[in-house]
């Protein structure tokens, strides 16, 4: 099997690719400025442009730079001094520095200063490009070396995620990606998966690390309650609203908003997230005043957000808007080989806060094996957590686990007679079971699945629909 480690070594580098980077060129003069754009778009590279060094410094407070081409003699402005604030501003930035006047000294005095080369003008596209593509190589290489310094820090997987398994692996890798981007990412994954984990780790592998992570449960959340939360109000919006209260949107200035479950929103709040996006400006509820905005949103469900789109409960633009970027978290039945790794974790970690080292048996493990977990790592946790709770021993046996997971092989097993059973089949059944053991209680029967009570109530309401 395959470590995260040494899959950061052994993958490909896609060299000849800038796709997620983007590309500031400054230079006085437009016809510079035009072939450069040219260059670099050919290469994937979003582009920037500037005429100053007081320009650039402004952009690079506002957009996620990687790479400079920075012309050392404009007419406005000192090269070498502007390179010394960039380099600064941004130290992971690779700089190209160029001038038409070119001589040994100046080449040496901006790699002093950080420069990443030099190069003289004039030169032609294809110099250019073999230039930048040498940029975007050196870019990807440190994008992969902070992989894997992250796998090795946690042995387990990529930052607090554990899972060694290769769907795990190939997660890791997206999100090393994605994180040095800063277009909106959608997370799809069943409810328990982590999805939460996975947006703090984008925001953590990119260059909003050390701004604002604000997670918002659209889910749990009145509509009135959400539209407030996200975007503010005036004092007097409403019945109670005695000051004006900033949103999330505008409080987590520069980094990221986690909306969980925004599959939920109603379509009027889609509408004014759309244009949030889109124009990055908010009007508070009861305003008449728009505020700029200046955040990565990261957007997650469980639910077919295409199906969503045609039933007309979720607008196509704003799908398209965060279907930028996407990735999928496998549910646990689909890396079924991390779950010792995962029991080890959550046992280690309780016997740590209890003072109790704890184990498992080994029949005790192989049933957690065979179960499908419809909750996934939540359902997982809460169950090795309310073992640990009813046992006085250090080591967990069959008997001490839930009762849903006990019968649970024996339901999976009784096949129809086709031989296969929907997994919506099984996770209705355990569902159900899970509330027959709770005598109804939908909050503790949640608890027990390691799902949250709006997905409980949600998926009751589909069964009633069936019956």
């Amino acid at each position: 099997m395959m470590t995260a480690t040494a899959a950061a070594l052994n993958s490909p580098l896609p060299l000849a690719q800038a796709n997620f980077l983007n590309l500031l060129i400054v230079d006085d003069d437009r016809a510079t400025r035009e072939a450069a754009t040219e260059a670099g778009h050919s290469l994937g590279f979003s582009t920037y442009v500037a005429d100053s060094g007081d320009h650039a410094l402004r952009l690079l407070d506002s957009a996620n730079i990687d790479a400079v081409l920075l012309d050392l003699r404009f007419s406005n402005g000192n090269g070498l001094e502007a390179l010394n604030k960039i380099k600064r501003q941004r130290p992971d930035a690779a700089v190209i520095v160029a001038t038409a006047f070119a001589t040994v000294q100046s080449a040496v005095q901006a790699m002093k200063l950080g420069a990443y080369d030099y190069v003289a003008k004039p030169f032609n596209l294809q110099e250019l490009r073999l230039l930048l593509e040498q940029v975007a190589g050196h870019l990807r290489v440190k994008t992969e070396k902070r992989l894997l310094r992250e796998a090795i820090k946690s042995h387990n997987g990529f930052g607090n995620i554990i899972g060694r398994s290769p769907e795990m692996e190939k997660l890791y890798r997206i999100i090393a990606k994605t994180g040095q981007s800063t277009h909106p990412v959608l997370i799809l994954g069943e409810s328990g998966t982590g999805k939460e984990m996975v947006a703090k780790a984008i925001h953590m592998a990119g260059p909003l690390r050390n701004k604002p992570f604000i997670p918002v449960d659209c889910g749990s959340l009145v509509p009135t309650l959400i539209e407030s939360e996200l975007f503010g109000h005036v004092r007097g919006a409403f019945t109670g609203a005695t000051g004006p209260k900033d949103g999330l949107l505008a409080i987590a200035e520069g980094g990221t908003v986690f909306l969980d479950e925004i599959g939920e929103l109603p379509i009027d709040l889609q509408a004014k997230l759309l244009r949030a996006i889109q124009e990055k400006e908010i009007r508070p509820v009861g305003g008449t005043k728009q505020v700029p905005i200046n955040v990565r949103i990261l957007g997650a469900t469980n639910r077919d957000l295409e199906q969503s789109v045609a039933e007309g409960t979720f607008r196509r633009d704003l799908y398209f808007r965060l279907n930028v970027l996407t990735l999928r978290i496998p549910p646990l039945r689909e890396r079924r080989q991390d779950i010792p790794l995962l029991v080890a974790h959550f046992l280690e970690r309780i016997g740590r806060e209890g003072g109790t080292e704890k184990t498992i048996t080994d029949e005790a493990l192989k049933l957690l094996l065979a179960y499908d977990w419809p909750g996934n790592v939540r359902e997982l946790e809460n169950a090795l957590g309310r073992a640990c709770v009813v046992s006085s021993a250090t080591e967990l046996q069959v008997r001490d686990l839930p009762t849903h997971l006990t019968g649970a092989p024996r339901t999976l097993t009784a096949a129809p007679t086709n031989g296969i059973i929907p997994i919506s089949e099984m996770e209705k059944q355990t569902i159900l079971n899970a509330l027959a053991q709770t005598s109804g209680d939908k909050m503790q029967a949640a608890r027990l699945l390691g799902i949250g009570k709006t997905t409980l109530y949600r998926k009751l309401k589909e069964y009633e629909a069936q019956a």
